[in-house]
């Protein structure tokens, strides 16, 4: 038997860690139904406004949509926006629950990928940033590109 695609990054959230700190995260197995899966892995599905909440010990994605399947049948669902369970031991869970609840702390989706066949939501446990948070994130970045490039200058002179 062949091997099955591993770690293929089917949808990315880029917009997560520009507004939260992402102290911790969790790797959520997902309820689909019909043909979502084969629409997750064309690539039709959009994570950026999705978040995550908790409600009588189950854990729930929101807003996340996944087009329907062109080649569909009637079991197609019709909503592609509709709530989705996630599937997390019982302990991650209660963890969660615990850290949620805490101020400025939310669950956000980070990736989608397909793990041994099966497709997996990576979860985050954030914290929000301030204006001034994402200013100094981005100079941080800036300087780190400004170092890296002058190494390359100085790399090239040497040779």
């Amino acid at each position: 038997m062949g091997k099955k695609a591993d770690g293929k990054v089917l949808a990315q959230n880029k917009k997560a860690s520009h507004d939260y700190f992402i102290e911790d995260t969790y790797e959520a197995g997902m309820v689909l139904t019909g043909t979502e899966i084969k629409s997750l892995r064309n690539g039709r599905s959009n994570i950026s406004d999705a978040f995550a909440t908790i409600r009588s010990g189950e854990i729930h994605i929101h807003n996340m949509h996944i087009s329907p399947f062109e080649q569909g049948n009637r079991n197609n669902p019709t909503d592609p926006t509709r709530t989705r369970k996630l599937l997390l031991h019982k302990e991650q869970i209660r963890k969660l629950i615990g850290l949620s609840k805490q101020e400025g702390y939310t669950i956000v989706p980070l990736k989608i990928y397909v793990r041994n066949g099966y497709a997996k939501l990576l979860l985050g446990l954030g914290r929000g940033k301030k204006q001034y948070d994402k200013r100094e994130t981005a100079a941080k970045r800036d300087a780190q590109r400004d170092i890296q490039r002058a190494l390359r200058e100085k790399q090239k002179i040497a040779r």
